[in-house]
């Protein structure tokens, strides 16, 4: 059987899916981690982290489960009735945030 093109999703779902990947974005940049560097520790490709960020709901459950361990994302702690009160205010902290890190380079010093 093939997989439908368009898959339907509970609001409660896509929620928690935006808010996982709102706290997993914040918590990196809060330990200075590029996409890079996380995907590595993670064990997963870039993109992996970035969708997982941006709160798809395709990603793989593993993936996103390692990725929040890895920057210290507690899971589960959150109640249902309270997803919506997290999520609004992880929206309103992310705006203040800068939408990308950078690592800082060195100069070379080649004066021998």
């Amino acid at each position: 059987m093939a997989k439908p093109k368009t898959r339907s999703y509970s609001r409660y779902g896509l929620e928690a899916a935006e808010l996982l990947g709102l706290l997993i974005h914040d918590a990196r940049i809060a330990r200075g981690l590029t996409i890079a560097e996380a995907a590595e520790r993670a064990g997963i490709s870039r993109g992996a982290v970035r969708r997982i960020e941006k709160g798809e709901m395709g990603c793989s459950i593993g993936g996103a489960f390692e990725l929040a361990t890895l920057v210290g994302v507690q899971l589960f702690a959150a109640e249902p009735t309270t997803l919506t009160h997290h999520l609004t205010a992880a929206r309103s902290k992310l705006t203040l945030l800068p939408k990308k890190l950078r690592k800082r380079t060195r100069a070379v010093k080649d004066d021998f």
